[in-house]
Order: C-alpha cells, then structure tokens, then sequence
C-alpha cells in the first residue's frame, strides 16, 4: 500500500544523505524506521506481567462477561 509522508526539508536531506550512504531507497528505509519503530511499541513481558492479579473476578468469569455483552450488540 503506499503512503504520502509530509517530511520537512531538513529530515527529508537528512535521510536522503543517509539512503545514499547506505544504498537504500527512501522507502525502504521509512520501512525499516516503522519496523523498529513498532517493535519498540510492544510491551515487555515485565511491563504486562500480573497485570490482571488485583481484577475482582477470574480470568473464566471476565471472559464469560465480555462474550455476553459481545453478543448483546
């Protein structure tokens, strides 16, 4: 899919200055900028651990409740 990406003059040199260094097309280094962009968005295993211990009900219980209310819409 393509995408039409506003850069302002001095990124846009900056990173045409880098394309040429390295032999890669602009596009492709905007992919590999959003890959390791995206990756970094996850969250660690640290960050998410335990996340649901202090929740009232049970991972069956909380599950039950969010099909129902699936269904109800």
């Amino acid at each position: 899919m393509r995408t039409i990406v506003d850069l302002p003059e001095a990124e846009r040199a900056q990173l045409d200055a880098l394309c040429r260094q390295r032999g890669l097309s602009r596009a492709e280094a905007l992919r590999q900028a959003l890959r390791l962009w995206l990756d970094r968005q996850k969250p660690s295993h640290g960050e998410v651990f335990g996340l649901w211990r202090d929740r009232p009900e049970g991972s069956l219980e909380l599950q039950q409740a969010l099909r129902q209310e699936w269904e109800a819409h």
